[in-house]
């Protein structure tokens, strides 16, 4: 699984012009599901994200998670984070899992990260053709993918 993370003072989701999902100050989740991704891939992303320290404090030293900072998250599918670009001009997307696996995979990692965060995720629509506003805060923009863990 991998992760595009970004830090935000507001962001928001629509499909055909319809907000589907909307917060202030929190995280982006851009959520990009591997065909040999599992719900254990989930749980491990979800605890980083909730606990990594990446809102600054008092000083201005990146030292509060999420819920100290009292944020919330967007989470916005994004199979083409898992681009194959090594060969030609045109990006492969094999490596990504089908709707079929990765939906349930999907709902796992909101139900996690809403379980953490004791409040509602705010989604897009999984497989839509979506639009994606945000203020990156920072700007602060981190990968992270469950294969590596760097």
């Amino acid at each position: 699984m991998r992760v595009v993370i970004q830090r935000t003072e507001a962001c928001n989701v629509s499909v055909d012009e319809k907000i589907t999902g909307s917060i202030e100050k929190g995280l982006l989740l851009l959520v990009g599901i591997e065909s040999s991704d599992t719900n254990e891939d989930a749980t491990w992303l979800s605890k980083k994200i909730v606990e990594m320290r990446i809102f600054s404090d008092q000083a201005g030293k990146m030292n509060h998670n999420v819920i100290e900072a009292q944020g919330g998250i967007l989470v916005v599918s994004q199979f083409t984070l898992h681009a194959q670009t090594k060969k030609g001009n045109r990006p492969s997307f094999i490596r990504a899992a089908r709707p079929d696996k990765a939906v349930p995979i999907y709902n796992f990692f909101i139900g996690e990260l809403e379980r953490q965060l004791n409040k509602e995720v705010q989604t897009g629509v999984f497989g839509a053709t979506m639009k994606v506003s945000l203020v990156n805060d920072g700007p602060v923009t981190i990968l992270m993918d469950s294969k590596i863990k760097e």
